[in-house]
C-alpha cells in the first residue's frame, strides 16, 4: 500500500483571514484532484502554538511545514538583496505592485530567496500598504512622530524609514510586539488596516493614518527538498493551485481592507487622509534612504522598483 504524500500547509493569522482562506484553497485544489494520494493538514496560527511569526521561516527550511507564507522583510537577514522591497513610496497602487512581483521584480526576488534558503517560491501573496496607528496623537507630519517608540519588522530600511521620520524603532516580533501594544509599551505600529485589526492593535489605538509608506508581498514558500521530490503532476498541480491562491487571496483582501476601516471606525478611532501636500513631507523626509541603499545594493533589485525613478 503506498502511503499518502503528507503535506502541511502553515501560517500566521486566524483560520478566517484572506491567508488562511487561499491557503485552504490550495489545499482543497490538490485534495480534488489527488484524493487519498495526499495527506493535507493545516496550522493557520503558528502563535497559537508557542512559535513566533519569524519561526515559519525554519519550519518551512527544516521541512516540519511544506509551504507556508511571510513578509519579505522577515528574509532579509539571509537574502540582504530583499531590503530593496523595504524602501518607502516605491509603488504607488496595487496595480503596479502586484504587476511588478508577477513579473521582473518578483522572478529576481525569487532567485535570491532559493539561493540562499532550501525554498521554492511558487508566488506572492498581497501584504498590501502599510500605515501608521498610535495610541498618542493625530498623525499628519513627520513632526508628530517625534519621539514615538514604534514597532517596525525586522528589517535594517524599515528601521531607517522610521529613524529618519523622526520615531525611535522597535525591531520585535509580531507576538512581541502584540504584547507591547496590549501593555502599552509600544506608542505606535505600522501595518495594512487588516492586520491591525487581525491582531486587536485597533483596541488600544485610537489615531490611524493613511501613510501607504510601504507596500509587501508575502512570498508562499515551500520546503524545496520535499517539492523537488514529489511527482511532476504534484509539482504542476501546486504551482497552478498557488497562483490561482494568490489571486483569491488578493481579491479577498480588498474586500478584507475595507471592512477593516469600517471595524477600526466602530471602534471609535480616528482614520486620517492625508492630503497630497502631507504625503509629499513624509517622501521628502526619506528621501536619504534612496542614496544610502544604492551604496550597499548596487543595481539589482532597485533597478527593478518602478516608484524610484530616478531616487
Amino acid at each position: 500500500m503506498t502511503m499518502p504524500i503528507p503535506l502541511r500547509l502553515g501560517g500566521y493569522g486566524p483560520s478566517t483571514t484572506c491567508f488562511s482562506l487561499a491557503l485552504k484553497r490550495i489545499g482543497d485544489r490538490i485534495k480534488a484532484e489527488f484524493g487519498d494520494a495526499v495527506d493535507i493538514k493545516y496550522v493557520w496560527n503558528v502563535m497559537d502554538l508557542g512559535y513566533k511569526a519569524e519561526d515559519l521561516l525554519w519550519l518551512v527550511e527544516d521541512g516540519l511545514l511544506t509551504l507556508s507564507y511571510q513578509s519579505s522583510s522577515y528574509f532579509t537577514s539571509r537574502a540582504p538583496a530583499l531590503e530593496a522591497l523595504d524602501l518607502p513610496f516605491v509603488f504607488r497602487s496595487n496595480e503596479e505592485a502586484r504587476a511588478a512581483m508577477d513579473g521582473a521584480l518578483g522572478a529576481a526576488v525569487s532567485h535570491a530567496l532559493e539561493d540562499n534558503m532550501n525554498y521554492r517560491i511558487l508566488g506572492y501573496f498581497e501584504n498590501g500598504f502599510r500605515h501608521v496607528s498610535n495610541k498618542l496623537r493625530p498623525v499628519r507630519s513627520p513632526a508628530d512622530l517625534a519621539g514615538m517608540r514604534i514597532r517596525v519588522l525586522p528589517s535594517r530600511i524599515q528601521a531607517r524609514t522610521f529613524e529618519l521620520l523622526g520615531a525611535t524603532p522597535l525591531v520585535l516580533d509580531l507576538t512581541e510586539a502584540i504584547k507591547g501594544v496590549v501593555e502599552g509599551n509600544i506608542d505606535a505600529q505600522e501595518n495594512p488596516f487588516a492586520n491591525t485589526v487581525t491582531y486587536g492593535v485597533h483596541k488600544f489605538h485610537r489615531f490611524h493614518t493613511k501613510t501607504n509608506h510601504s507596500y509587501l508581498s508575502r512570498p508562499v514558500f515551500l520546503n524545496r527538498t520535499q517539492y523537488d521530490g514529489f511527482p511532476p503532476r504534484l509539482r504542476e498541480a501546486l504551482a497552478i493551485a498557488v497562483r490561482d491562491a494568490v489571486a483569491y487571496q488578493r481579491e479577498l483582501g480588498v474586500e478584507e481592507d475595507r471592512a477593516a476601516r469600517a471595524q477600526i471606525l466602530a471602534q471609535g478611532c480616528e482614520i486620517l487622509e492625508l492630503s497630497a501636500a502631507e504625503h509629499e513631507r513624509f517622501k521628502a523626509a526619506v528621501k536619504p534612504l534612496y542614496a544610502e541603499t544604492r551604496a550597499v545594493h548596487k543595481g539589482g533589485l532597485m533597478d527593478l522598483l518602478p516608484g524610484l525613478g530616478s531616487a
